[in-house]
């Protein structure tokens, strides 16, 4: 314990020391951590509503006109049961179709108890049997009479898992790049500690010092530096996100019938995501620079 805190107060001495490159070093794994959370925001949501929309992947909703009965329609649930590439038909009035609606917009699904009456019409859920069919099950219920609509997904999802695998690998080749950036930048300031104690290190080695004792002060100067970076980069983050959700939340729910992330969930699984980023870096950047600069093996 003795140990340990000596070789905190001296990794907080060196951070005084060094007052510019250590602001240089927080800036730069905090840029890197903010762009990467910014990807990660839109990966998230684009993920959530590619899930969302992905659970009526293998279904095709039919719609009814005002004038088809329910008799009429139980009457064509049983022939559509019939189709060979046919799963499932399932009946949803539109009551049904409107507590659907209000899960799914989740917090604000109260605004759809003003409405003075259902605007959704009836339907039945076809599931298919195999996705390959979905297409060939989708053509054979537009012709069926009293029905004003067919709404089926496999486009929009097909276009948002590319978009989603798009921006995973955007992601990925940008944070190797701002992490090797971020790596380079705290092993300099490292470095300059380094050879500011160097004579205090030599005196140390010759004493009988450990080479961890030696190192640990450098390495905890990493790792502060970077849990300084997680810290206030999560707090930028959970503003932008914050921001995003107050001015875009609204429109979003209303295009895709899903609302974006909630702040509390991203925000505390990307806390982690940052402290176990920016701890790494700074750790990482000071072994570096002490494997280059000194023969402490």
């Amino acid at each position: 314990m003795n140990k340990f805190m000596y070789s905190l107060k001296q990794a907080l001495k060196q951070i005084g020391r060094n007052k510019g490159m250590t602001f240089t070093s927080v800036f730069a794994i905090t840029a890197m951590l903010i762009i990467l959370g910014l990807f990660f925001m839109v990966i998230v949501n684009i993920n959530t509503a590619a899930e969302t929309i992905k659970n009526d992947y293998n279904n095709i909703e039919v719609f009814f006109k005002d004038d088809v009965t329910d008799e009429e329609i139980k009457t064509i649930q049983a022939d559509v049961e019939e189709w060979d590439q046919v799963d499932t038909v399932t009946v949803r009035t539109k009551e049904e179709a409107l507590e659907i609606l209000k899960i799914r917009w989740g917090d604000n699904g109260y605004l759809l108890d003003g409405l003075s009456e259902n605007p959704l019409p009836n339907s039945i859920v076809i599931t298919v049997d195999a996705l390959d069919k979905a297409d060939q099950v989708a053509a054979q219920a537009e012709k069926i009479e009293g029905a004003e609509d067919v709404n089926f997904y496999k486009d929009t999802v097909e276009k948002l898992i590319s978009a989603t695998k798009g921006f995973q690998i955007a992601a990925i080749i940008v944070m190797i790049f701002l992490i090797i950036v971020s790596t380079v930048v705290v092993s300099n300031t490292i470095k300059l500690t380094v050879f500011n104690r160097s004579d205090e290190i030599v005196i140390m080695k010759y004493v009988g010092a450990t080479n961890w004792f030696i190192r640990a002060p450098f390495l905890l100067e990493g790792i502060i530096i970077g849990l300084i970076s997680a810290i206030v980069s999560s707090g930028i983050v959970a503003l932008i996100y914050a921001g995003v959700i107050k001015v875009i939340g609204g429109e979003v729910l209303a295009i895709l019938s899903t609302s974006l992330v909630p702040l509390g969930f991203l925000a505390f699984n990307l806390v982690w995501i940052f402290i176990a980023l920016g701890v790494s870096i700074g750790a990482w950047g000071s072994m570096i620079s002490m494997r280059r600069f000194l023969d402490t093996k």
